[in-house]
């Protein structure tokens, strides 16, 4: 009776084992992407982010969707304040401690991939289901080094006009809902100058800041429509900034403050602009969230005027990439692409932020489509021009806008201002 009871136990623990090593079978053969890492857990991978502002409530959202979707990734993000934000990625890239996918500005790009701190992206795309056709070649160039892919675009953020439509309608420049001017110099100051017959004293026909960096966007994009316009460095890297068709462009825009069209001591412009004390805003399309949220602000949004020869505006470039670990991840890797992408292909959602989205397909859907605003400034991706690329252009840029500053408050004039950003240009890159 014993020896029975022992052969039935042995059996059964045989088809306990038997059935054991079938589910592992099973599991060790489940289709690719549809699993989750060894011991049923996610890949999980660290994101960092800038967006300490109105659209890191939309990048939170966006993670949360892909999080809830995806069966075999996590996303971590660490959102830092945007001020901080790159003194602590170069930090952590030095330290080999960087993210698995960060957000790096096109601006930036020339900081860290020839230095070596971003991973390039060919070899990696396809395997992840990157298709670089997918997006506007304007933006993708930005991210382009050498003939190599280095970053997956999000979107681009130019400068674009707002304008008050009661105030346009008062000044009779308003037509259909859009604003109506001539698009040469003269034809744009025309309209200001009737906005500011129209409108009560102490609202600004155009609000801009005398101080920060504004101007230079506005000069950057009148400067780049005109024909020969946008030369920054010669061929040899020395500073080119003072020649004919960029002393033009400073030319007007300092009109534009000379005969308080931009009344003077403006702090916070986009302030003014929502609390409907400007008629007319030129700034990023980031503000275009944030103003659809002010009740009572009946507002318009176009692309930057065009005055000269061809539509240009300042703009950037939200871009995805891989920092270099100096033991890489081939699965994180893998990951952070995969998530880098669906951030792009679902650029619906970040277009709520105000951002134009770099897939093409996503401009053309009836979600982006059925938005308020961002159609109407959506084609500044075809024209925006980003800042050369030179490694020290944040400094330079910096120190560039000081010159404008004195030039705003009075103290020197366009000529003088264009020489000495020449010299502060050649001082900062050591040329």
């Amino acid at each position: 009776m014993r020896k029975t009871k022992i052969i039935k136990l042995s059996a059964l623990l045989l088809s306990f084992m038997l059935i054991l090593s079938a589910c592992a079978a099973e599991s060790s053969t489940a289709p690719e992407g549809a699993g989750e890492g060894s011991g049923g857990e996610k890949t999980k991978i660290t994101f960092w982010t800038p967006f300490s502002g109105g659209d890191g409530e939309f990048m939170t959202a966006m993670i949360e969707k892909f999080n809830a979707e995806s069966t075999d990734i996590k996303v971590e993000q660490l959102s830092n304040r945007s001020e901080d934000y790159y003194t602590k990625l170069q930090t952590a890239l030095a330290s080999d401690q960087g993210p698995d996918v960060a957000v790096l500005h096109s601006s930036r790009m020339p900081q860290y991939v020839p230095s070596g701190y971003m991973t390039e992206l060919d070899g990696l795309a396809s395997e992840a289901g990157v298709n670089w056709d997918d997006f506007n070649p304007t933006i993708l160039e930005s991210t382009i080094y050498d003939g190599k892919h280095y970053s997956i675009p999000l979107d681009t953020h130019a400068i674009v006009m707002y304008y008050n439509k009661k105030y346009l309608e008062e000044a009779g420049v308003l037509k259909d809902g859009k604003p109506v001017y001539e698009p040469s110099p003269e034809g744009f100051t025309k309209f200001l100058t009737a906005i500011k017959d129209a409108v009560p004293a102490d609202v600004a026909p155009l609000a801009q800041p005398n101080v920060r960096i504004d101007s230079y966007w506005m000069f950057w994009g009148f400067y780049n429509q005109l024909t020969d316009g946008g030369k920054f460095y010669d061929a040899n890297g020395k500073a080119e900034l003072n020649n004919p068709q960029a002393l033009q462009a400073l030319e007007y825009v300092n009109s534009l403050y000379s005969s308080k069209l931009i009344p003077p001591n403006i702090n916070d412009a986009v302030k003014m602009f929502q609390d409907q004390k400007a008629a007319v805003l030129i700034t990023g399309v980031w503000s275009t969230g944030s103003f659809e949220n002010i009740d009572g602000l009946d507002f318009g949004v176009v692309p930057m005027p065009q005055i000269y020869d061809q539509p240009a505006t300042w703009g950037d470039s939200h871009t995805l990439a891989l920092p270099k670990h100096s033991k890489e991840d081939p699965a994180k890797q893998k990951a952070a692409l995969v998530f880098a992408n669906w951030l792009a292909q679902n650029g619906e959602m970040w277009a709520k932020a105000g951002h134009i989205p770099s897939v093409t397909k996503v401009l053309d859907s009836e979600a982006f489509k059925a938005m308020d605003y961002r159609s109407d400034y959506a084609e500044s991706a075809d024209f925006v021009k980003y800042w050369p690329r030179h490694e020290k252009q944040g400094q330079v840029n910096d120190n560039v806008v000081k010159e404008f500053e004195k030039m705003m408050m009075g103290q020197q004039d366009p000529a003088t201002t264009l020489q000495k950003a020449d010299e502060v240009i050649n001082k900062t890159t050591g040329k």
